[in-house]
């Protein structure tokens, strides 16, 4: 069976390159494209099976290897003979094959059809993040590519960590209405820094990022848009994830969210879960607060280069581990939380843990706890519930202060619900009965 291959390469290998490739008995030569949209255009008319790019094609990013694997076009790299920093680009954008521009005919055929019969997993890049299964995170390559005479791999941040080897991501979400996601996105990561593990906070909202003002940070600086236009570029390795996101107390560190709601299209989904995927690298558990919207737009979907608003939030609680759902305890906030947890379970998401927030007398009556949970017991079968209580006064004076309820309120009555909380996801403790993944 021939493989119908589509070449978008320099100038300057061009001519040679595709003179092996038509030398190769299993390969064809189906288009030589000009540029990026040539290219995208071919793969979407479903003209071949396999596209070769070269780190100087313009525009190259991961958006446009998403683009070319949803529509069954696996791709590969041509780096020219000694080109290591254009390698090493190919590799971190995803690209696990990478052949030499002047490599023999059966060199190619050979690499290029074993890149065909391998299986295209549901998500060209999930979990692995398009990574060598065999080598590990493509940082690891990334870094082995760098190695040489005269080169050296900078350490993943100032405090000397290493590369984490397993780790978790927690998102957390809710329903509109300022349920308080981010107030325990922001607890969930002080407490489990607080015990000792490793935490990387991450802001994913694309309506309305506010962890840099809760901890006083600047609005402006760099944070996740940063990260995914490194990811989208391919540039970004562990130790430019662990510049972006500083250290802001021993054990925590934050990587904030867009200064401006415009800026959501800088969040594309292949970028986003690129970032995810290195911050596993990066600390023991990784908290992300998610904005409120899943809808996902039926007529954006079928464009895949389209940009989607709730795309980052989609890919976060698909990556997730675990993921919490925030409510608030009155009586709107109630019916939104029963019908998000119906929405919830039908998008790929872990299982989630139910948390009350804001409980208090005055808006449900006495003994608000066994209310709540007698009520969405028998409207909708939630029996196992975590509740946290009203305490504005802590809030106000940590946020007064741009610190965590740890630092600011140790003895407060949310602070420890919260640590009650954040025992359940701690380094070393037990996975909870009955957890389990759902995926579509």
């Amino acid at each position: 069976m021939t493989t119908a291959v589509l070449t978008a390469v320099g100038h300057q290998w061009e001519a040679r390159l595709v003179t092996a490739l038509e030398s190769a008995p299993g390969l064809a030569v189906v288009r030589r494209c000009a540029d990026l949209a040539d290219l995208l255009a071919a793969a979407s008319a479903g003209l071949a099976d396999v596209a070769l790019v070269s780190a100087d094609l313009r525009s190259l990013d991961r958006a446009a290897l998403h683009h070319l694997a949803s529509h069954g076009v696996r791709s590969a790299g041509v780096a020219a003979p000694g080109d290591e920093a254009g390698e090493r680009r190919l590799r971190q954008l995803g690209l696990d094959v990478v052949v030499r521009a002047d490599a023999e005919p059966h060199e190619i055929e050979e690499a290029l059809t074993g890149l065909q019969e391998a299986d295209l997993p549901d998500d060209p890049f999930g979990p692995d993040g398009g990574n060598d299964p065999d080598t590990g995170d493509e940082a690891a390559r990334g870094a082995a590519a760098l190695t040489g005479p005269g080169a050296a791999v900078a350490p993943p941040g100032s405090d000397g960590w290493a590369p984490v080897e397993q780790s978790r991501i927690i998102a957390v979400w809710g329903p509109t209405g300022a349920p308080g996601r981010s107030t325990l996105a922001l607890g969930l990561a002080a407490e489990l820094a607080a015990a000792g593990t490793r935490t990387l906070l991450v802001d994913c909202d694309t309506y309305g990022s506010s962890v840099a003002q809760a901890l006083s940070l600047l609005d402006e600086a760099p944070g996740m848009a940063a990260a995914a236009r490194a990811a989208d570029q391919g540039v970004l390795d562990l130790p430019a994830l662990a510049r972006l996101a500083p250290e802001v107390s021993r054990g925590l560190r934050v990587l904030t969210g867009i200064p401006r709601a415009e800026r959501w299209p800088e969040l594309r989904a292949a970028a986003v879960e690129h970032v995810l995927t290195m911050a596993r690298k990066l600390a023991e558990v990784v908290v992300v607060d998610c904005g409120f919207s899943i809808e996902d737009d039926e007529e954006l979907s079928y464009d895949t280069l389209a940009p989607r608003r709730n795309a980052a939030t989609l890919t976060a609680l698909e990556q997730a581990d675990e993921l919490l759902v925030v409510g608030s305890a009155d009586p709107v906030g109630l019916q939104r939380l029963v019908r998000a947890v119906q929405d919830v379970g039908s998008i790929p998401s872990p299982t989630p843990q139910v948390v009350v927030n804001k409980v208090r007398a005055s808006a449900v009556g006495g003994r608000p706890e066994r209310r709540i949970a007698e009520a969405l017991e028998r409207f909708s079968g939630m029996d196992d519930l975590l509740f946290l209580p009203w305490d504005q006064a802590s809030l106000d004076e940590a946020m007064l202060a741009g610190r965590t309820l740890v630092e600011c309120a140790p003895q407060s009555e949310l602070r420890r619900a919260v640590a009650a909380v954040a025992s359940r996801y701690a380094v070393g403790a037990p996975e909870p009965v009955g957890r389990r993944r759902r995926r579509r």
